[in-house]
């Protein structure tokens, strides 16, 4: 399904200099590395501020309470997504509120986050699942005059555009993650905290750092959540390929277009304005388990995701809905990853079209 061997193959070189550097540097927590990184990618987004983190999840609950997000908040988030989206949420104090998501795009709309608005809704995390990137503008109208901001959960969409925006500057905040499996990826944990607000990213830096600015005197109870300097060095490489290989990852899902996979099974559909990233290629079948029993049988690696919603999930019992979210329930059981990335071209496409047609058929 994934050959992220092959991908670092292509920077391995470069990105065994970069860690050469931090090492005779000896700078490996802040420094010229993480500044260096956290400026490029503001740039690459288009925003004012980068904040690196330890990781996507931190990013997300320093994002939530930078924002102000506490006890006694509701903040909306899909369950159609990975854990993290909404584990993120209960350390800050509030509630998580599940929404529904369309079953086709797999993100949440304007109406599925309306529905599940309440009188105390701070925030609603937006994810841009499987490198989709879900109607922020749409949630944006919805949301006028309310007390509401939009953290974008961009963990699977570094790269993506609507309308000619990058994901990561839609919201007030967003959040990723560099976790290897990512488009942009570093060489273990890492993540970020991508605003135009500059409180927002001030107090998202001290959060960060223990609630410190200056190292002596501690104003919040923090995080010791840091982004260190081998990850930032790594990843300045990869953000220098990041378009051209989300430019490859489009063309192998034209290739699959091309092939007729869309006569076997539902694939995503394009919509206007946007320009996916393609994490996972994720199509719609009414046996994904059968499909993947037979793909496998010829050696094509494939996956079904987030079978069990997160509201489902054991820990968050405590907050599972009272109604039903039909676009979840579907997504869940229909859905299939099929390979993807970008050492992969025609003749992927051509090998897992031709078995799964023989698979059907």
């Amino acid at each position: 399904m994934f050959d992220t061997g092959a991908q670092l193959l292509e920077v391995r070189e470069e990105i065994d200099h970069a860690l050469a550097r931090v090492v005779e540097s000896g700078r490996f927590i802040g420094g010229p590395e993480v500044e260096g990184f956290e400026r490029e990618l503001a740039g690459f987004l288009g925003v004012r501020h980068v904040v690196g983190v330890g990781n996507g999840t931190d990013a997300i609950t320093i994002a939530l309470c930078s924002l102000g997000v506490g006890p006694g908040d509701d903040v909306v988030v899909p369950s159609f997504t990975f854990y993290a989206s909404a584990e993120a949420i209960p350390h800050t104090g509030a509630r998580p509120v599940f929404c529904d998501i369309d079953p086709e795009t797999f993100c949440v709309t304007a109406e599925t986050v309306e529905r599940a608005l309440t009188p105390a809704t701070r925030a609603v995390v937006c994810v841009h699942l499987f490198g989709r990137v879900a109607p922020v503008a749409d949630l944006r109208r919805m949301l006028a005059g309310r007390d509401v901001a939009i953290v974008e959960d961009a963990a699977q969409a570094a790269g993506a555009r609507r309308d000619g925006q990058r994901a990561g500057s839609l919201g007030d905040a967003a959040t990723f993650s560099f976790f290897p499996s990512k488009n942009l990826f570093g060489l273990g944990d890492g993540g970020a905290i991508a605003t135009d607000d500059d409180d927002l990213a001030d107090m998202a830096r001290t959060l960060g750092f223990h609630g410190s600015r200056d190292k002596t005197t501690f104003t919040e109870v923090g995080w010791n959540s840091r982004l260190d300097a081998l990850q930032a060095a790594a990843l300045r490489v990869n953000l220098g390929r990041l378009d051209d290989w989300n430019a490859r990852r489009r063309a192998l899902a034209a290739a699959y277009e091309r092939e007729g996979l869309g006569t076997l099974v539902g694939i995503p559909g394009p919509v206007p304005g946007e320009e996916p990233v393609h994490h996972l290629y994720a199509v719609r079948t009414g046996d994904p388990d059968g499909a993947a029993q037979a793909l496998s049988e010829t050696g094509i690696g494939t996956r079904s995701y987030y079978r069990v919603p997160v509201h489902m999930q054991p820990a968050m019992q405590a907050w599972a809905p009272a109604h039903d979210l039909p676009g979840t329930m579907a997504a869940a059981a229909s859905n299939l990853a099929l390979p993807m990335g970008p050492t992969m071209g025609e003749e992927t496409a051509r090998e897992v079209v031709a078995a799964l047609r023989r698979a059907v058929t």
